[in-house]
């Protein structure tokens, strides 16, 4: 795995190896979970000002926020498309798997680790 997916890899706040402080880490935990009841409103505030104070809570921002972008697109194309049955059931099953799904990430963020979502556009490097 390349440094840049360590999330904490090479940051002048956190060295190689060791894990993020307690705050970077319930920061993360924080872009995550806000997700579910703000949208890309709280991970996008949360990166905004906090991203240059660590590089895992830059790195864990952008994921978030490019989760929940992600996630915005497909509940786009489903309302666009809900002339048809299918895409109800595919939002009803998006929304579940992206509670899981964020709800996972900020437990691995909370205990130091970068998340990556398994289906989510990296639109913000």
């Amino acid at each position: 795995m390349s440094d840049e997916h360590q999330g904490t890899a090479g940051s002048e706040n956190t060295p190689v190896g060791e894990k993020p402080s307690k705050e970077a880490r319930t920061m993360a935990m924080l872009a995550h979970l806000l997700g579910i009841f703000t949208w890309f409103i709280g991970p996008l505030l949360i990166w905004l000002l906090k991203k240059d104070e660590d590089a895992f809570i830059d790195d864990q921002g952008k994921e978030a926020l490019n989760f929940q972008i992600t996630v915005g697109i497909i509940y786009v194309i489903c309302v666009a498309t809900s002339c048809f049955v299918i895409p109800v059931f595919i939002m009803m099953g998006v929304g579940v798997v992206a509670l899981v799904l964020a709800i996972l990430a900020a437990v691995k963020a909370n205990d130091g680790e970068a998340y990556r979502y398994p289906f989510a556009l990296r639109l913000i490097k």
